[in-house]
């Protein structure tokens, strides 16, 4: 698109550009209220905004509006995955989970990913471009309106699909900015959840906003030999530098740090894992999050039998680690990061 996308813009942003149009500067909170709040896609049915300043916006912006190319629901209802394309046709997925606490929606963040951990489908098709802020509310915004026709709404936010959240820092800092804006979705920064496979400099960076999101790290392993193999970001920022810049984020923020541990059959499943984990993390201001692995076609990777699954958790508990164990939702629908897109590829 040759106009820019009105969404992603701050409310001070709208109404400095209003001014550059010749529109009277307290419209921008008139429009914020029309696409952020009721959520509507077309300038001309802003009805408290001449006719003139409707068609100034036309030819000025556009509004994106997600094209969904393929939806998914699992057979409980309680997770609905759909694949959206933005104008340049470029897809991306984006997940709904009908909590007990309320719904949580995943957002991808980029297209494509270009960190290539062994386990994940997102990277299959290497890395396309970064998503806007504009693009990641636009995903939320649009499930927030499916969610009103039943009186309901995002809860919660998990910015952990298709991408790296952390190498697109600043339209991502925009996006969790915005949704907590009152113009915006008025969303406490405790209700979105960041996760990342481990950039140590933006993780600091991040820290020092001060923002309290509660930040997920992809961890997988306890030792920088697997690690690495499973995440080839472990050889530029090894665990070390992780738990330090972890560490470090805890202590600006007053916020406890989740680990994410994919248990993955044969991989990294073992007691002696388990041990090792719970040496890096039992005295740390963190929590572990286990997650059985789901199927990854073209991966192999296999889920531990549920016994082993508890064994693991019994053992994290003993050394005195706050676990738990993610609760599986869409598994019938390959919920995991990347896999509707990949079949549509």
């Amino acid at each position: 698109m040759t106009k820019p996308n009105i969404y992603g813009l701050f409310l001070p942003e709208l109404k400095e550009k209003m001014t550059e149009l010749g529109i009277e500067s307290y419209r921008g909170a008139q429009i914020a209220e029309w696409i952020y709040k009721r959520g509507v896609k077309d300038f001309n049915l802003m009805s408290n905004l001449p006719q003139r300043q409707r068609q100034l916006l036309q030819e000025h912006f556009y509004i994106c509006t997600p094209e969904i190319l393929g939806e998914q629901h699992s057979a409980d209802s309680q997770t609905s995955k759909l694949l959206m394309a933005f104008e340049d046709s470029a897809a991306i997925e984006t997940v709904l989970m009908r909590q007990s606490y309320g719904n949580s929606v995943c957002v991808s963040t980029q297209v494509g990913c270009a960190m290539g951990c062994a386990f994940c489908a997102s990277t299959l098709h290497g890395f396309s471009r970064n998503l806007s802020g504009g693009e990641i509310l636009a995903q939320v915004l649009y499930l927030n309106e499916w969610l009103q026709s039943e009186e309901e709404k995002v809860d919660s936010i998990v910015i952990m699909g298709i991408g790296e959240p952390l190498a697109n820092y600043h339209e991502v800092l925009r996006f969790i900015k915005l949704c907590h804006e009152p113009y915006c979705l008025n969303m406490s920064y405790r209700n979105i959840t960041l996760s990342t496979s481990g950039l140590v400099p933006a993780i600091r960076q991040l820290a020092e906003e001060k923002i309290p999101i509660t930040l997920a790290i992809s961890l997988h392993a306890a030792n920088d030999a697997l690690r690495s193999q499973l995440m080839p970001v472990n050889h530029t920022y090894p665990i070390e530098q992780l738990l330090s810049a972890a560490d470090y984020y805890a202590d600006q923020t007053s916020r406890r740090v989740t680990y994410e541990y994919l248990l993955i059959a044969g991989i990294n499943d073992t007691m002696q894992h388990a041990k090792e984990l719970a040496g890096l993390l039992h005295k740390r201001l963190a929590a572990v999050n286990l997650i059985p692995v789901n199927s990854v076609l073209e991966r192999g990777w296999a889920r531990p039998a549920d016994k082993k699954i508890r064994e693991f958790e019994a053992a994290l508990k003993t050394f005195g680690v706050n676990v738990t164990v993610r609760r599986e939702m869409g598994a019938d629908i390959s919920a995991a990061c990347g896999q509707l897109r990949n079949k549509r590829l």
